[in-house]
């Protein structure tokens, strides 16, 4: 791989208001490269979700452009490219748990073997503490252990880039460290990983701090 696994060069976003459009990115710059962990600081309504969108092909820029490896993306990624933790968390609720995390596996090109995905999700599903929901459905369980099964879901196929977004807000403090701990690995295994968080924990974790503030990132 050329270059840094994410580069954003001089990204614009305007959002249209009934008072008057506003534009939460503002050539906004940031290059994170493969085996980096970065986290977002910024108060609520400054931006992150809006650089998370364009980071994950969720959205346009106005202008400016978004490279994943070194490469233009034109729509949201494969999952084995690039994952994304949401906020809403958009787990497949006619699927189980571990229905829920084996689905980039099983939809990865070449496809799994079975024996190999069941092994990997029952792995991240005891590593994050919710083993014994694998055959629960995410109706059935807490907000906050549908936050750590759609995060062992994001990092199942073990992608290139991960994305998060808050994902320690619901957590209680018992859970929390599991979550670094996973995320932290990610990174070490080579992927290029990027938090949008208010967490002081989640920052700690991290080889670089950036904020968002005023539609342009700045060392935190």
């Amino acid at each position: 791989m050329s270059g840094p696994a994410v580069h954003a060069a001089d990204l614009r976003r305007r959002f249209s208001h009934p008072s008057g459009d506003v534009e939460v990115l503002r050539g906004l710059e940031l290059s994170v490269e493969a085996g980096e962990l970065v986290t977002v600081s910024g108060r609520s309504g400054s931006g992150k979700n809006a650089l998370l969108a364009l980071l994950g092909g969720f959205d346009s820029p106005d202008s400016g452009r978004v490279l994943l490896a070194g490469e233009p993306i034109d729509g949201a990624p494969p999952w084995h490219t690039c994952a994304v933790l949401p906020q809403a968390l958009g787990l497949a609720h006619e699927l189980t748990v571990a229905e829920n995390v084996a689905l980039p596996l099983r939809l990865r090109p070449g496809g799994n073997l079975a024996g190999v995905v069941e092994e990997r999700v029952g792995e991240l599903l005891e590593d994050l503490g919710v083993g014994q929901l694998a055959d629960r459905y995410p109706s059935e369980v807490s907000f906050g252990q549908q936050q750590r099964v759609a995060l062992a879901r994001a990092v199942s196929g073990r992608p290139k880039v991960l994305l998060t977004d808050e994902p320690t807000a619901h957590l209680d403090a018992g859970s929390t460290p599991a979550v670094l701990r996973l995320l932290r690995r990610c990174a070490d295994e080579g992927a290029a990983v990027v938090i949008a968080t208010h967490d002081n924990a989640v920052h700690a974790i991290a080889d670089r701090r950036v904020r968002l503030a005023d539609g342009v990132l700045s060392a935190a």
